[in-house]
């Protein structure tokens, strides 16, 4: 059960104001104390009626309300967290500044919790130099500023500034409440390429073998590296309607042979690869160009060969020299126990057999693993370490997974 916490939402005033109300509602779903701070063109977007229904608590912009309480003060320092969103350009620049012009940005000097800004904006004020060296103030001060997504924005025009899905904004919030040091950028210009969710094998147009893979945990790798700094590139199969993450490139893969495909063309232009898609061992032999009919008669079986093992061939294809030597690559494994061995016996067999530098392995339980929300499991180097990973959201063991290869990355620079 979540414990809670006391979280200030700031909202800026932009078109994405609205996308707010569902950060503030998971928040407070959650069990949270949610304020919301909005500014004054933010209340032009969506009326404080609105912030106060969703909230339980009264909002307001104005520094000179309730003053015996000095809220301006106050809210900052009971704050546990602090998210802006949507965090405009004006927005960014003052509270770079350091102003304090109205209860929100007072808020913002504060806080002593973790602070998250979540930009939307058009493109050209994105990339304005006044933005980027305000984010980068933000930054070099400890506060968490995201990329944003690229898509729609205002009218016609589409690229780089649009706030990411709120979903993603309340998860890395959620993150930054469990692991203030998250989020740091110690990946900013790597080359990222991950791989997630399952692959569907056809056995005639309609029916397919599949696993129950949902693509959460590849999706949280895929969204800490981008937000930690890494250029990255997700190679994402069947999943359970996921949305892209911000500021990732997506590559879809629908079986297999295309995800295995996908990673070997790109995996020449990573520092670090990591294989967290549950990529199905088998395919049929034949498959039915029309739909296998049921009659009266016993079906015929289905005759199953192998699929090429990705994370081996990538393996080899560093071994030969295909790959950079010093590209770090991850795989996952999902295992259960049987007559031979425990979860770890037949995970330490499988990092020997892959020849991968890090192994993630998770135990297949009811409510560990696959269409749930947390997981847990062990990190397996290839140097004979191991480390557990205690149970806690997907988001939260994507930063740990993050946090061991980044270290492995620094190592092979040493070396």
């Amino acid at each position: 059960m979540t414990t809670s916490r006391s979280i200030v939402i700031g909202v800026g005033g932009g078109i994405a104001a609205y996308k707010a109300c569902s950060i503030i509602r998971r928040y407070v779903e959650d069990g949270h104390h949610v304020r919301v701070l909005p500014t004054k063109s933010a209340l032009k977007f969506v009326g404080a009626a609105t912030f106060e229904a969703l909230s339980g608590h009264a909002c307001s912009a104005e520094v000179f309300e309730n003053v015996p309480e000095v809220p301006h003060v106050r809210i900052g320092q009971e704050a546990d967290l602090v998210v802006v969103a949507p965090a405009t350009a004006d927005l960014l620049a003052r509270a770079a500044n350091g102003q304090a012009d109205d209860l929100l940005t007072a808020t913002l000097l504060t806080a002593r919790c973790p602070l998250l800004f979540a930009p939307a904006m058009h493109t050209e004020m994105w990339e304005h130099p006044a933005t980027r060296a305000n984010v980068a103030t933000l930054r070099e001060r400890g506060a968490t500023v995201v990329e944003p997504a690229s898509g729609r924005l205002t009218g016609a025009d589409s690229g780089p500034g649009r706030l990411p899905d709120p979903e993603e904004v309340a998860a890395l919030g959620q993150l930054l409440l469990e692991r203030p040091d998250a989020l740091p950028r110690d990946l900013e210009g790597v080359r990222v390429l991950v791989t997630a969710g399952g692959t569907r094998e056809p056995l005639d147009p309609v029916r397919f073998l599949g696993n129950r893979s949902s693509g959460k945990q590849g999706y949280a790798v895929a969204r800490l590296a981008a937000q930690r700094g890494a250029k990255v590139t997700l190679v994402a199969g069947t999943t359970a309607g996921l949305a892209d993450p911000a500021a990732v490139n997506v590559v879809r893969a629908a079986t297999a042979q295309q995800m295995g495909d996908a990673v070997l063309k790109l995996a020449g232009q990573a520092d670090l690869v990591v294989m967290a898609a549950a990529v199905a061992d088998f395919r049929a032999k034949a498959v039915s160009s029309t739909k296998i009919k049921k009659t009266g008669a016993e079906p015929e079986p289905i005759v199953l060969e192998r699929n090429d093992d990705i994370l081996a061939s990538l393996v080899a294809a560093r071994n030969r020299g295909e790959l950079p030597a010093d590209v770090a690559i991850v795989g996952f494994a999902a295992e259960t126990g049987d007559e031979r061995g425990d979860v770890l016996f037949h995970a330490r067999r499988k990092l020997a057999s892959k020849g991968c530098d890090l192994l993630v392995v998770n135990a297949v339980t009811e409510g560990n693993a696959f269409e749930v929300d947390e997981n847990a499991g062990w990190i397996l180097a290839a140097d004979g370490s191991e480390r557990s990973l205690a149970k806690g959201s997907k988001a939260a063991i994507a930063s740990r997974v993050l946090d061991a290869a980044s270290a492995l990355r620094a190592q092979h620079q040493v070396d």
